[in-house]
Formats: structure tokens, sequence, C-alpha cells
């Protein structure tokens, strides 16, 4: 490998009691070390079971799974250590083979390694953390795609082609007797073809947000209308306090749920009424409901008989949100309103229609084609490469001398390196990799 690191180790399990307990060590001594600690030889390739030894007692019965350079994670000798699931066992070894020479791991840092050994390129880094991170099932699938390569192979397309126009712009220019001009309709052609390509890219950008963090659907009403009951319904658990006493909820409160494989995060709010009739603490609360409105993409607005002035008022603030109108206490409230979906809190009906409803919402919200997931760091490095391409159109325009558009090109091909870590700071990969956990 071109990198020569000393060997690291970590618990790559949660630390907590359990069937198995994980240790990894990867480095230019993982074999050396571990072979110190095990009580068989190990066999490359082979899965050898034995037992750890510290002084001669036995501290725990294993099983060591060695990989080899560079046919591993990281691309280094690695070894992954089995134990019984058990805090104490786990952390004992850890310390053992601390004491044999390797070092503790620090966040991200096995991945890292992967990354600094062509293993994987930073888009495929990200996406690693991106998979432990998901709260969704659609979110683990699109980061599964970026880590099977899918934006890396996306972003070397369309550099290759940047890099083939900009090698015979250059060639042009330092080799004019040799080498003819460039069409500038070509370089207009290319210029403006990936143009299009990173916009198809980027047009789901807030889609890929809404997949990695959630849409926002808050519960607006009438105090006593229902919301915390239908919440905690939602829920599936009592997460906001009910009574018949008006005004009980004096914040927002805040959960995430995995609906149909999509991340919600439904908000409970303050019941709105006339601030003269609320106090102090109960008028902030109003507020924050008001702001939740502006802050979520679903409303699920909430009435038990039927819509007055002030319901009107949340409905116009509403008007740019996805609303669905729920008639609450069905089970006592018999009256039949059109357009709305009848729900009981207490009994359970409709609350699986709602849920269906929100889905729907949400898969309009989130195109199925969203198949170029990316994060904020991406989007803004495609986001330079584009505006240096509009560069370069512009510049012909005005200017075709090749000298004043070829740094443009560069630019997008420097943009668009950031993205799968060719090109790439010291304290932009350390704030990468400062996320991740350690043993990842």
């Amino acid at each position: 490998m071109e990198n020569n690191f000393d060997t690291i180790c970590a618990i790559i399990t949660p630390l907590s009691v359990g069937a198995v307990g994980i240790i990894r060590l990867s480095g230019c001594k993982a074999f050396e070390i571990t072979q110190s600690i095990f009580d068989k030889k190990i066999t490359p390739k082979m899965i050898n079971y034995g037992h750890i030894i510290d002084n001669g007692a036995i501290l725990d019965e294993v099983i060591v799974l060695p990989f080899v350079s560079p046919h591993s994670y990281t691309g280094e000798d690695v070894v992954e250590i089995q134990t019984h699931g058990n805090p104490v066992i786990v952390n004992s070894i850890l310390e053992l083979i601390l004491s044999k020479g390797a070092r503790l791991a620090n966040r991200g840092e096995f991945t890292k390694r992967a990354f600094l050994n062509h293993r994987i390129d930073l888009s495929q880094a990200e996406a690693v953390l991106d998979i432990i991170q998901s709260k969704s099932s659609k979110s683990a699938q699109n980061a599964l795609s970026n880590l099977g390569g899918y934006l890396k192979n996306k972003v070397n397309e369309i550099k290759n082609n940047l890099i083939e126009v900009y090698s015979r712009v250059i060639a042009s220019v330092d080799f004019p007797e040799d080498v003819a001009e460039v069409d500038e309709n070509y370089i207009e052609t290319i210029c403006n073809d990936n143009i299009q390509t990173i916009e198809e890219i980027l047009s789901n950008s807030k889609s890929h947000d809404f997949i990695r963090d959630g849409l926002n659907a808050c519960l607006i009403g009438k105090p006593n209308v229902g919301k915390s009951s239908l919440f905690n319904s939602l829920l599936n658990y009592n997460r906001a306090i009910v009574t018949h006493i008006e005004g009980t909820t004096r914040d927002t409160i805040k959960e995430a749920i995995n609906l149909n494989g999509y991340l919600i995060n439904f908000i409970d709010t303050a019941g709105i009424r006339d601030k003269n009739q609320a106090d102090l603490v109960e008028q902030i609360g109003i507020d924050n409901s008001l702001e939740s409105i502006d802050n979520s993409e679903i409303v699920l607005f909430l009435f038990e008989k039927s819509i007055d002035e002030i319901d009107n008022e949340l409905i116009e603030r509403a008007k740019d949100k996805e609303v669905l109108f729920i008639k609450t206490k069905c089970d006592i409230n018999t009256d039949n309103i059109e357009n709305c979906i009848e729900i009981s809190s207490k009994t359970g009906f409709g609350i699986n229609i709602l849920k269906e409803k929100v889905t729907e919402i949400i898969k309009n919200l989130i195109p199925n084609d969203s198949n170029y997931t990316t994060n904020k760091r991406q989007q803004t490095c495609l986001l330079r490469a584009k505006e240096a391409l509009e560069n370069v159109l512009e510049t012909i325009k005005l200017n075709p001398d090749a000298d004043l558009y070829a740094m443009d090109l560069k630019h997008a091909i420097l943009a668009l390196d950031e993205i799968t870590g060719e090109v790439l700071t010291d304290t932009i990969l350390d704030n990468i990799f400062d996320n991740f956990c350690i043993g990842k």
C-alpha cells in the first residue's frame, strides 16, 4: 500500500450485553499482535477458533477472522476477534491488545484508511456514514447505491469529459503550431451537456434531504381537539401529556418515526386560540405552533365539529403546505363532514387511513427516481462545477481566447475532484470522519 500506518484497534459492536462482541485491528502489526495473545497458530483466509490468553490465563473463547492486505475493509492487514458479548470481557481483551502495541482508533479511522488506501473514494466513505445513520429503509437504500459507486461513477463520467476538453485546450495553447484550436461549438456542447447532467443530479437535492433528515408534519388546531392524543397514537406510545384542561401542551414536541420506509418528524403543538385568553407561557407556545406551520412540509389540521374564523386563519397560513383535514373524536362526534379524514385516537379508528394519506404525500414530495443521493458538501461542489462551466460559456461569447476560459474548466474539474476526494484539504477530511463513530 502507499501508506504505512501504525496498527489501530477498536470495539466495533455496541458496548452492551449481547451474543457477540467484536474487536477490529488494522495495520502492519495486526497479525503479530493478535498471534501474541491467541493460543493457536492463525491461518490466513481461514476462520480460526481458540482462546485469548493473558499471562497464561484464558480471557475468553473466541473466533479470529484474518483479512490479508489488500483484501480487507481498510486495504491493510485486518483482524477481527469475535468474543462473547460481555462488556467486561470485550474491554479486557481490548486493553490487552493496547498493551501489545496497538493504538485506539480515532473516529472513522478505519474508513479513513480505506479511503487513503484507495479502497473507496470519498463519496463512498460518506455513504458508509449515511448507512450507519440512516433512519429509514429508503435512506439506507440510497446510501447503499452510493457505497456501490453510483454517484462516483457519474461524477467521474462528467470529470472525464471535462478533462478531455481541458487537455485539448491546454495543448492548443502550449503548442499552437502543432495543435489546432478546439472548436468553440464543441466546447459549448460539452459544457451544456455536463451542466444538464449536474442539474439532473441536483434536481432532487431537496428530496435527498427529506430522505436523510425526514419531512416535518405538524399537528395544528384549537386546544383540546385531540392533537396530543393523535400524536401519541401515531408514535404508538404516550409521549405527550393528555388532559381535559385547555392549554396542557405549552411547547412543541417533535418525534420521528419510520412510516412505510420513510422518515417523518411529527410535531405536536400548543392549541391555537385568542392570545387574550392565554397566559404568557401559552402565548409563547402559540407563537411556536405558528412557526411549526412555516417549518413543516405537511400540516395535519385537526377540528372536532366545524371550522371557524380562527381555523380559517390557520388554513390560510398553511395554504402553501400539504394539508390534511382531520375530524377528531369520531367515536363521540358522529356528524359527517366531507373531504376530511375521520379518526378516533381513543379507538384507533382511521389512524391507518391517515398514515396511508401521509405516505401518499411523502411519495409525491420525494420522487422515486431520486437515485443520486447527495449531501450538502457534495451539492456545494456540484454547484461550483456548474458555475465554472457557465463561466466558460459566458467567456467564449465575450472573448474566445482559450487562456481565459481554460482556468474555469480546471476549476470545474477540481470541484468534482473534491467530491471523490482526489483534491482535498486536511480540514475537510477531518470534518468528515469526525462524524463517524469509533470502530468504523
